[in-house]
């Protein structure tokens, strides 16, 4: 198998098994450089390329620099490596970025010019929902809809139709869950609010909602509190889930919830691309 068969049989295997990741593919190199175009690598979160090859030290620090930025927003970039006179003739300095393009400063003796493409591979963001209400249904079509992972925990005898998700699990307590962004929903309505609540405070995520009322919510506040957990935690509990749409059915519901995830979602990404334009003078590793 050559290098590049390689490369994508295992970008075929990391995608499959939903694996983080970053695909860097030079796309155009002036005078010499070490890598041509069309050469690829996969970079794995903790900066390791583990397979492929796009040149030495001198295209290798801006590239990891990028990877990182890419898997923290989920933004594909361009990395332009070039002479320091070439950027001067630009206007730019090492670390700028502009319409699109991030400039980096070749410092290898080669002074030649490559174009990186950085494509981060995310896995599908993970939607939790506890309960097996209407609405907890509902979310579970919207949500697969919408390219997330879904797993429904909830007590077996509570559901009423075989959920529409890729993981259901008997009981309110999921274990070996989705490795990626996760957002927690409990939608018990009425059975089981205080044990689901509590499951879905155990589980890291970005997001934690519940599907009742603001006096249902206190109301359980104050038990889990009594029961030692912390308010701090409590506290991040959006309650009650969703956007304020005036919605009524458990569809609408489910959208104003999916709406207020998406939000979530999206505002940190819009943040990391905006600041990841920040000026980087110091010279590449």
């Amino acid at each position: 198998m050559t290098v590049h068969g390689e490369v994508m049989d295992l970008v075929a295997r990391l995608q499959a098994a939903e694996e983080a990741f970053v695909l860097a593919t030079v796309v155009r190199t002036v005078s010499v450089t070490a890598a041509k175009a069309g050469a690829k690598a996969v970079i794995r979160p903790d900066g390791t390329i583990v397979a492929g090859w796009i040149g030495g030290g001198c295209a290798r620090g801006a590239v990891l620099k990028a990877a990182r930025d890419a898997l923290a927003d989920g933004e594909p970039r361009m990395v332009s490596v070039q002479p320091e006179n070439l950027l001067a003739e630009l206007g730019v300095q090492p670390g700028e970025s502009r319409d699109g393009v991030r400039f980096a400063s070749n410092m290898c003796p080669s002074k030649g010019t490559m174009d990186i493409f950085v494509e981060p591979m995310l896995p599908h963001p993970a939607l939790v929902i506890i309960g097996a209400s209407p609405v907890a249904l509902a979310l579970a079509v919207q949500a697969g809809s919408l390219g997330y992972h879904v797993t429904v925990a909830a007590p077996a005898a509570d559901l009423t139709e075989i959920p529409d998700a890729d993981v259901v699990v008997d009981g309110y307590r999921p274990e070996h869950l989705h490795a990626a962004k996760r957002f927690v929903v409990v939608s018990t309505q009425g059975k089981g609010d205080e044990a689901a609540l509590r499951a879905a405070l155990s589980i890291d995520a970005s997001y934690h909602a519940f599907v009742g009322s603001r006096r249902k919510m206190a109301a359980l506040r104050d038990k889990l509190m009594a029961a030692g957990s912390t308010a701090g935690l409590l506290d991040q509990v959006r309650a009650p889930a969703g956007l304020d749409l005036g919605a009524i059915t458990p569809e609408e519901i489910a959208m104003s919830i999916m709406a207020e995830i998406t939000l979530t979602r999206r505002r940190g990404q819009r943040a990391s691309v905006f600041t990841s334009g920040a000026r980087d003078s110091g010279p590449m590793p």
